[in-house]
């Protein structure tokens, strides 16, 4: 999208089946960032339909135009995957005190919602890091009763990762029933 740097992947939309259940654990910071303002705000409903993470600029200290951007991002998501934005969650990572310009991606989550493929998790790992060296996934598959389940995860951070995760960002999702 082009967020902070050209040619690399900065926009992750990663979609949900209906009815998943969500939970998140959050900075402890008396100064949140407002895409963790907007993910406590959904949280207590348990539903997601879709994640948007975008890399480069963390829409931290940015105040109310920080809001604004995280309300427009919040809409064109829920617009994209079809859902209400209790729904939605959002995370940025990346420079902060800079208003984030959702001008530069939120037409792209559309296209991204509906190309998506459940086999993407390094290009999803891509996609959030910010100083990281390599992309950090892991993948590994469960027998749950009589079931296969697959549990995935990525994950963002290279060096403020104490206390309580600091500035690092991780994503777990499973096909668990």
């Amino acid at each position: 999208a082009g967020i902070k740097y050209r040619n690399r992947t900065d926009l992750l939309a990663m979609v949900f089946d209906p009815g998943t259940v969500v939970a998140g654990v959050f900075t402890r910071s008396k100064c949140p960032s407002a895409p963790v303002d907007f993910c406590r705000q959904n949280l207590p409903d348990g539903k997601a339909r879709v994640l948007v993470v975008n890399s480069g600029n963390a829409n931290a200290f940015t105040g109310k135009k920080g809001k604004a951007s995280t309300a427009l991002t919040g809409e064109a998501a829920a617009k994209a995957a079809g859902c209400s934005e209790s729904e939605v969650f959002l995370a940025s990572t990346g420079v902060i005190g800079e208003p984030l310009d959702t001008t530069k991606f939120s037409h792209l989550l559309t296209g991204l919602v509906k190309d998506g493929k459940p086999d993407l998790w390094t290009e999803a790992a891509k996609a959030i890091m910010t100083t990281d060296t390599y992309p950090k996934v892991a993948t590994a598959t469960v027998k749950l009763g009589d079931t296969d389940v697959t549990i995935n995860g990525i994950a963002k951070g290279a060096g403020m990762i104490a206390p309580d995760m600091a500035t690092m960002l991780s994503f777990i999702a499973t096909d668990a029933p």
